[in-house]
């Protein structure tokens, strides 16, 4: 198991809030105190099994013994200092659980492509039921997941007595209370996204045990409080108060502080998400773009999802069998358009803007003169030219993104951020804080447990503006249009 982490540093017995972050390769933990800084951290990482089926799962178990480490690296000795936990986690999968809370399968994850058939299933409802659902379809969410474990496992689809987010069912490890909230429950295509409630029509339309959803509770209260059990491994007291928590990227957007219609949020981990907010939810017609909840008692944001960020760029290492320093150390070498050699980051399928599991990765134009700089190069444009994508969606759908914070664990290299804002054209914040869903978290864990963070210190993000360049953005345009034409060349032929 793969661990860092700061504990924490600050004096006095001031109370602190615990924010636990369960994402898809890691979960990250921090502790922010009464100004809303960030004052201890951990991190513990487990592997997502992956197979040729498509199937994407991890044992929860492993999520349980990495939190566990996490918690106690960020605590350190401040343990008795802890008045509130909040939680974040990873969209769109499915835990099955039994009565005590158990999981009964390994939990499918969001890039578990097996559902393909159960994703046209939901195709095949009424236009009002499609429309109720305000989203795109696509056979990594819970809906179709959930679809296909009816269908192929029976036996485990019928004794479970919850289908949970992840988070969730950290959250049940730790208060043995069965619940979910609306953040998470408005993007498993089980939801009415305008009713801001389960979809009932959906779930009866699908056969769908109605028994298997939680109710919902808002993201900001006290869902319940640590029992005995779990305090002790965790090293924590009994009795803490446990905010419901949030979907990790409405976390992420409290922890960035970006909460005003016109400001986005560019995320990059596994996969990369450009999340807009907006004062009432309207859907993309195109479903190119999702429309979820945020954290807040009422409010949405319309999200552009695109599957392939750092995930895509890890297979990139593996293949070239390099280091993350020695890629960087190999960017410069190569010019901007990477000597006119492109790369899809499609490792899985891809969401928006093209709602397609079939899209597959490649470097196009190699030729005698390639070299290893230019397919480095060639990747991190690939993967800034995927969200540019993304981003042309959301202001087809009149989304209008005055203002963008980036934020992410994988973000943090200069050249890197230089070139995401070089295409995508605009002037980006780099948010210092790298774990946004963590601090954001440990917000709702703040409100729980009496900690009240004003408003400048509960957005501060300290960040640092990259200014995109003129030259290199005109220069990309072009760029742009080719990688669009080798998508959509890709696409023709599959289609065919």
């Amino acid at each position: 198991m793969s661990v860092s982490g700061t504990t924490s540093m600050s004096s006095g017995d001031s109370p602190l809030a615990l924010g636990i972050d369960l994402g898809t390769g890691s979960v990250k933990v921090s502790t922010i105190d009464v100004a809303g800084d960030v004052i201890g951290s951990g991190s513990a990482a487990y592997p997502l099994h992956r197979s040729h089926d498509g199937a994407a799962e991890t044992d929860p178990r492993e999520w349980w013994q990495a939190t566990v480490t996490a918690v106690r690296i960020a605590v350190g000795r401040d343990a008795e200092r802890i008045v509130g936990i909040g939680l974040s986690g990873q969209m769109h999968g499915v835990v099955l659980t039994d009565a005590k809370g158990a999981s009964l399968r390994p939990a499918m994850l969001w890039p578990d492509g097996r559902a393909d058939a159960e994703a046209e299933t939901f195709r095949r409802l009424s236009p009002d039921l499609k429309k109720s659902l305000a989203n795109p379809i696509a056979p990594g969410m819970a809906g179709p997941l959930l679809l296909w474990l009816k269908r192929h496992e029976p036996a485990s689809y019928e004794s479970a007595a919850a289908a949970l987010q992840p988070k969730d069912w950290l959250r049940l490890q730790l208060t043995g209370i069965v619940a979910a909230e609306p953040s998470d429950a408005s993007a498993t295509l089980l939801y009415d996204v305008a009713g801001d409630d389960w979809n009932w029509g959906v779930i009866a339309a699908l056969g769908l045990r109605e028994s298997l959803l939680p109710t919902l509770i808002p993201s900001t209260a006290q869902a319940g409080r640590l029992q005995r059990s779990p305090a002790e491994r965790l090293g924590l007291p009994e009795g803490l108060p446990i905010a419901t928590g949030a979907a990790d990227t409405a976390a992420a957007l409290l922890g960035s502080g970006v909460d005003e219609p016109g400001s986005a949020q560019l995320s990059i981990g596994s996969g990369a998400q450009l999340a807009a907010i907006t004062d009432r939810p309207e859907p993309d017609d195109a479903l190119r773009t999702q429309m979820y909840r945020t954290a807040q008692e009422r409010g949405w944001y319309a999200m552009a999802a695109m599957h392939n960020g750092g995930l895509a760029l890890e297979r990139v290492l593996e293949w070239l069998n390099i280091t993350w320093d020695e890629a960087y150390a190999l960017v410069p070498k190569s010019p901007r358009g990477s000597n006119g050699v492109l790369f899809l980051p499609y490792v899985t399928g891809e969401r928006t803007p093209y709602l397609d599991p079939e899209l597959r990765a490649t470097w196009l134009n190699l030729s005698h003169a390639t070299q290893r700089a230019d397919l480095v190069r060639a990747a991190l444009e690939g993967v800034a030219l995927a969200i540019r994508g993304g981003l042309e969606a959301l202001r087809d759908t009149n989304h209008g993104v005055t203002s963008v914070v980036l934020t992410g664990g994988g973000t943090g290299r200069v050249i890197w951020r230089q070139m995401l804002s070089d295409v995508l054209g605009v002037d980006l914040e780099a948010s210092s804080e790298l774990n946004p869903s963590a601090r954001g978290a440990a917000m709702l864990g703040a409100g729980v447990g009496g900690i009240n963070l004003s408003p400048d210190e509960s957005n501060r993000s300290g960040s640092q503006t990259v200014i995109h360049d003129v030259s290199a953005a005109a220069d990309y345009e072009h760029i742009i249009m080719r990688f669009n034409h080798a998508v959509r060349t890709q696409q023709r032929g599959h289609l065919d």
